[in-house]
């Protein structure tokens, strides 16, 4: 049994913290493809809240990022390896704001209660 928490194929869901009120929100979804020592490899795709329009946006581009979760900055959730992250979209439910394969997977992102 590996003593990895996080482990090649596993599926995140990042939220970069912020430190101000104005500072962007930044979330990024992908798949563990290298993992070494404190750092993960991840391959997805960036999520950037626009207050303009009170929605994420996800950007179309495959990315490629190091991560180190056990630093402070970072919440990570893990996502079930059978979701495919291709199809991941933000959706307002309920005053809530979740991430969705429109199927299965739902994931709630509010922290503490809070709405967006």
């Amino acid at each position: 049994m590996s003593e990895r928490v996080i482990e090649v194929g596993d599926k995140l869901h990042i939220i970069t913290r912020r430190l101000f009120e104005s500072d962007v929100r930044r979330h990024f979804i992908g798949e563990v493809i290298g993992v070494s020592d404190e750092l993960y490899e991840v391959q997805g795709y960036a999520f950037v809240f626009n207050p303009g329009t009170n929605e994420y946006r996800k950007r179309p581009d495959l990315r490629t990022r190091i991560f180190s979760p056990g630093k402070e900055g970072f919440i990570v959730n893990k996502i079930p390896r059978e979701v495919a992250i291709e199809s991941l979209e933000y959706r307002y439910i309920n005053q809530r704001y979740v991430v969705t394969d429109g199927k299965d997977f739902s994931l709630d992102i509010n922290e503490f209660g809070l709405t967006a």
